[in-house]
Protein backbone atom coordinates (compact mmCIF):
# COMPACT_ATOMS: atom_id res chain seq x y z
CA UNK A 1 0.00 0.00 0.00
CA UNK A 2 3.03 2.51 0.83
CA UNK A 3 6.28 2.40 -0.60
CA UNK A 4 9.47 1.30 1.24
CA UNK A 5 10.58 4.96 1.47
CA UNK A 6 7.57 6.11 2.99
CA UNK A 7 7.39 3.03 5.45
CA UNK A 8 11.35 3.56 5.93
CA UNK A 9 10.08 7.57 7.33
CA UNK A 10 7.22 6.23 9.40
CA UNK A 11 9.91 4.01 11.21
CA UNK A 12 12.03 7.49 11.79
CA UNK A 13 9.16 8.92 12.91
CA UNK A 14 8.24 6.27 15.31
CA UNK A 15 9.96 7.22 18.14
CA UNK A 16 8.69 10.48 18.07
CA UNK A 17 4.91 9.90 18.43
CA UNK A 18 4.46 8.93 22.18
CA UNK A 19 6.84 12.07 23.24
CA UNK A 20 4.92 14.38 21.01
CA UNK A 21 1.70 13.07 23.12
CA UNK A 22 2.94 13.06 26.69
CA UNK A 23 4.75 17.12 26.07
CA UNK A 24 1.57 18.31 24.53
CA UNK A 25 -0.36 16.85 28.06
CA UNK A 26 2.62 17.77 30.50
CA UNK A 27 3.63 21.29 28.80
CA UNK A 28 1.63 22.57 26.05
CA UNK A 29 0.14 21.33 22.41
CA UNK A 30 2.50 24.63 20.86
CA UNK A 31 5.67 23.31 23.05
CA UNK A 32 4.62 19.62 21.17
CA UNK A 33 4.29 21.21 17.99
CA UNK A 34 7.79 23.16 18.00
CA UNK A 35 9.53 19.82 19.23
CA UNK A 36 7.78 18.26 15.71
CA UNK A 37 8.97 21.10 13.38
CA UNK A 38 12.77 20.86 15.32
CA UNK A 39 13.20 17.81 14.43
CA UNK A 40 12.75 18.58 10.75
CA UNK A 41 15.16 21.16 11.04
CA UNK A 42 17.48 19.12 13.18
CA UNK A 43 17.71 16.20 10.99
CA UNK A 44 17.69 18.47 7.90
CA UNK A 45 20.00 21.07 9.32
CA UNK A 46 22.58 17.76 10.65
CA UNK A 47 22.62 16.30 7.02
CA UNK A 48 23.13 19.69 5.39
CA UNK A 49 26.40 20.21 7.63
CA UNK A 50 27.46 16.98 6.79
CA UNK A 51 27.73 17.07 3.17
CA UNK A 52 28.23 20.53 2.39
CA UNK A 53 31.76 22.89 2.11
CA UNK A 54 30.36 25.87 0.67
CA UNK A 55 26.85 27.04 1.32
CA UNK A 56 24.42 26.27 -1.45
CA UNK A 57 20.46 27.48 -1.99
CA UNK A 58 17.77 25.16 -1.90
CA UNK A 59 16.38 22.42 0.85
CA UNK A 60 18.72 19.25 1.16
CA UNK A 61 17.68 15.51 2.33
CA UNK A 62 19.22 12.47 1.87
CA UNK A 63 16.22 9.77 -0.26
CA UNK A 64 15.63 8.30 3.38
CA UNK A 65 14.42 11.91 4.67
CA UNK A 66 13.02 13.75 1.65
CA UNK A 67 9.10 12.55 2.88
CA UNK A 68 10.31 13.44 6.51
CA UNK A 69 9.19 17.05 6.24
CA UNK A 70 5.50 15.78 4.74
CA UNK A 71 4.95 13.89 7.49
CA UNK A 72 5.48 15.68 10.29
CA UNK A 73 3.30 18.68 8.44
CA UNK A 74 0.52 15.87 8.54
CA UNK A 75 1.46 15.47 12.42
CA UNK A 76 0.73 19.15 12.56
CA UNK A 77 -2.17 18.74 11.11
CA UNK A 78 -3.62 15.90 12.48
CA UNK A 79 -6.40 16.31 14.86
CA UNK A 80 -4.38 15.29 18.11
CA UNK A 81 -2.02 18.70 17.16
CA UNK A 82 -3.79 20.50 15.14
CA UNK A 83 -4.84 24.04 15.82
CA UNK A 84 -6.54 27.19 14.24
CA UNK A 85 -9.68 24.52 13.72
CA UNK A 86 -12.66 23.77 16.30
CA UNK A 87 -11.62 20.42 17.92
CA UNK A 88 -14.07 18.45 20.73
CA UNK A 89 -11.41 18.13 23.42
CA UNK A 90 -12.44 14.47 23.94
CA UNK A 91 -11.39 13.74 19.66
CA UNK A 92 -8.10 15.61 20.58
CA UNK A 93 -7.99 13.29 23.70
CA UNK A 94 -8.64 10.32 22.00
CA UNK A 95 -6.97 10.82 18.51
CA UNK A 96 -3.56 11.10 20.86
CA UNK A 97 -4.10 8.14 22.69
CA UNK A 98 -4.73 6.16 19.21
CA UNK A 99 -1.07 7.72 18.09
CA UNK A 100 0.55 6.54 21.43
CA UNK A 101 -0.73 3.19 21.76
CA UNK A 102 -2.02 1.70 18.74
CA UNK A 103 0.67 0.20 16.27
CA UNK A 104 2.27 2.53 14.07
CA UNK A 105 0.98 0.48 10.74
CA UNK A 106 -2.02 1.64 11.37
CA UNK A 107 -1.41 5.36 12.51
CA UNK A 108 0.23 5.80 9.28
CA UNK A 109 -3.27 6.11 7.98
CA UNK A 110 -4.73 8.37 10.25
CA UNK A 111 -1.46 10.75 9.72
CA UNK A 112 -1.51 10.56 5.91
CA UNK A 113 -4.39 9.09 4.57
CA UNK A 114 -4.16 6.90 1.03
CA UNK A 115 -6.23 9.10 -1.69
CA UNK A 116 -7.48 6.95 -5.05
CA UNK A 117 -9.40 7.59 -7.59
CA UNK A 118 -11.88 4.52 -8.05
CA UNK A 119 -14.25 5.43 -10.69
CA UNK A 120 -12.18 4.27 -13.73
CA UNK A 121 -10.49 0.92 -11.89
CA UNK A 122 -9.40 -1.40 -14.58
CA UNK A 123 -7.65 -4.85 -14.44
CA UNK A 124 -4.53 -3.84 -15.24
CA UNK A 125 -1.71 -4.49 -13.00
CA UNK A 126 -4.65 -6.24 -10.33
CA UNK A 127 -3.19 -8.61 -8.16
CA UNK A 128 -4.58 -11.70 -8.01
CA UNK A 129 -5.54 -13.20 -4.54
CA UNK A 130 -7.59 -16.31 -3.72
CA UNK A 131 -8.83 -15.58 -7.61
CA UNK A 132 -10.06 -12.55 -6.71
CA UNK A 133 -9.23 -9.72 -8.66
CA UNK A 134 -8.17 -6.59 -7.05
CA UNK A 135 -7.32 -3.25 -9.12
CA UNK A 136 -4.35 -1.22 -7.78
CA UNK A 137 -4.71 2.61 -8.80
CA UNK A 138 -1.93 4.81 -7.67
CA UNK A 139 -2.00 6.68 -4.79
CA UNK A 140 -2.85 10.52 -5.45
CA UNK A 141 -0.74 13.44 -3.56
CA UNK A 142 -3.32 14.65 -0.50
CA UNK A 143 -4.41 18.38 -2.32
CA UNK A 144 -7.38 19.52 -4.09
CA UNK A 145 -5.64 19.90 -7.37
CA UNK A 146 -5.95 16.17 -7.83
CA UNK A 147 -10.23 15.85 -7.36
CA UNK A 148 -12.26 16.69 -10.04
CA UNK A 149 -15.91 17.15 -10.39
CA UNK A 150 -15.88 14.29 -12.99
CA UNK A 151 -14.65 11.70 -10.85
CA UNK A 152 -15.07 9.78 -7.48
CA UNK A 153 -12.03 9.43 -4.89
CA UNK A 154 -11.38 6.82 -2.29
CA UNK A 155 -9.74 8.04 1.20
CA UNK A 156 -8.41 5.31 2.95
CA UNK A 157 -8.05 7.34 6.38
CA UNK A 158 -7.11 4.26 8.72
CA UNK A 159 -9.85 4.02 10.96
CA UNK A 160 -12.69 5.48 8.02
CA UNK A 161 -13.04 5.44 4.34
CA UNK A 162 -14.27 8.29 2.59
CA UNK A 163 -15.95 8.02 -0.96
CA UNK A 164 -16.70 11.32 -2.41
CA UNK A 165 -18.50 11.49 -5.64
CA UNK A 166 -18.33 14.67 -7.86
CA UNK A 167 -20.88 16.56 -8.81
CA UNK A 168 -20.15 15.88 -12.48
CA UNK A 169 -19.13 12.27 -12.05
CA UNK A 170 -20.49 9.78 -15.17
CA UNK A 171 -23.38 8.23 -14.54
CA UNK A 172 -21.88 4.97 -15.45
CA UNK A 173 -20.15 4.58 -11.63
CA UNK A 174 -23.02 5.66 -10.78
CA UNK A 175 -25.46 3.23 -11.72
CA UNK A 176 -23.06 0.72 -12.21
CA UNK A 177 -21.62 0.91 -8.78
CA UNK A 178 -23.87 2.83 -6.96
CA UNK A 179 -27.05 1.59 -8.18
CA UNK A 180 -28.51 4.87 -8.19
CA UNK A 181 -29.57 6.81 -11.48
CA UNK A 182 -27.81 10.45 -11.02
CA UNK A 183 -25.82 12.25 -9.06
CA UNK A 184 -28.79 14.18 -7.08
CA UNK A 185 -30.23 10.22 -6.30
CA UNK A 186 -26.76 9.63 -3.72
CA UNK A 187 -28.14 8.98 -0.43
CA UNK A 188 -27.11 11.26 1.68
CA UNK A 189 -26.37 8.07 4.40
CA UNK A 190 -24.55 5.62 2.44
CA UNK A 191 -22.09 3.39 4.35
CA UNK A 192 -22.18 0.07 2.37
CA UNK A 193 -21.48 -0.24 -1.69
CA UNK A 194 -24.53 -2.61 -3.33
CA UNK A 195 -23.45 -6.00 -4.43
CA UNK A 196 -24.49 -5.15 -8.14
CA UNK A 197 -23.42 -7.70 -10.94
CA UNK A 198 -21.29 -5.38 -12.53
CA UNK A 199 -18.02 -5.46 -13.43
CA UNK A 200 -17.00 -2.32 -12.19
CA UNK A 201 -18.89 -2.76 -8.87
CA UNK A 202 -17.03 -6.06 -8.45
CA UNK A 203 -13.85 -4.03 -9.00
CA UNK A 204 -14.77 -1.43 -6.45
CA UNK A 205 -15.83 -3.64 -4.00
CA UNK A 206 -12.82 -5.96 -3.98
CA UNK A 207 -10.48 -3.25 -3.80
CA UNK A 208 -12.28 -1.58 -0.50
CA UNK A 209 -12.48 -5.19 0.49
CA UNK A 210 -8.57 -5.77 0.18
CA UNK A 211 -7.75 -2.72 1.72
CA UNK A 212 -10.15 -3.40 4.75
CA UNK A 213 -8.45 -6.76 5.14
CA UNK A 214 -4.98 -5.27 5.86
CA UNK A 215 -5.98 -4.77 9.43
CA UNK A 216 -7.77 -6.42 12.25
CA UNK A 217 -10.89 -4.12 12.45
CA UNK A 218 -13.36 -3.23 10.01
CA UNK A 219 -12.93 0.97 9.03
CA UNK A 220 -16.58 1.97 8.00
CA UNK A 221 -17.36 4.03 4.65
CA UNK A 222 -18.81 6.92 4.07
CA UNK A 223 -20.30 8.09 0.76
CA UNK A 224 -20.18 11.87 0.63
CA UNK A 225 -21.62 14.59 -2.21
CA UNK A 226 -19.62 18.10 -2.14
CA UNK A 227 -22.83 19.03 -0.33
CA UNK A 228 -22.34 16.80 2.63
CA UNK A 229 -21.80 18.05 6.16
CA UNK A 230 -18.09 15.32 6.62
CA UNK A 231 -17.23 17.20 3.58
CA UNK A 232 -15.05 19.76 5.34
CA UNK A 233 -13.65 16.18 7.44
CA UNK A 234 -12.55 14.85 4.14
CA UNK A 235 -11.12 18.11 3.17
CA UNK A 236 -9.03 18.85 6.31
CA UNK A 237 -6.69 15.62 5.24
CA UNK A 238 -5.77 17.23 2.39
CA UNK A 239 -2.12 17.49 3.91
CA UNK A 240 -0.61 19.45 1.10
CA UNK A 241 -3.12 22.43 0.84
CA UNK A 242 -3.64 25.07 2.31
CA UNK A 243 -5.57 26.63 5.80
CA UNK A 244 -6.70 29.60 7.10
CA UNK A 245 -4.14 28.48 9.82
CA UNK A 246 -1.49 26.06 8.59
CA UNK A 247 0.95 26.39 5.84
CA UNK A 248 0.83 24.17 2.44
CA UNK A 249 3.46 21.46 2.05
CA UNK A 250 5.05 23.96 -0.06
CA UNK A 251 4.71 26.86 2.43
CA UNK A 252 5.97 24.20 4.75
CA UNK A 253 9.19 23.39 2.65
CA UNK A 254 10.69 27.24 2.50
CA UNK A 255 10.22 27.92 6.09
CA UNK A 256 12.11 24.75 7.03
CA UNK A 257 14.87 25.76 4.37
CA UNK A 258 14.75 29.53 6.19
CA UNK A 259 14.94 28.18 9.40
CA UNK A 260 17.95 25.85 8.12
CA UNK A 261 19.95 28.79 6.31
CA UNK A 262 19.78 31.20 9.78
Amino acid sequence: MYNTRKNKIVMQMCPSLPPAVDRSATASLSDARDAMTNAAIDSLTSYRQSVLTIQQPGLLAPACLRLFPLFILALLKQKAFRTGTSTRLDDRVFAMLQLKYQPLVYSLLMIHPALYRVDDLTDEGALNINERTIPQPRVLQLSVEKLSREAAFLMDAGTVMYLWIGRNCHPNFLSQVLGVPSYAAVPDNLYLLPELDTAESQRTRAFIGWLRDQRPFFPPMHVIREESQLKPTFMQNMIEDRTESALSYYEFLLHLQQQISK
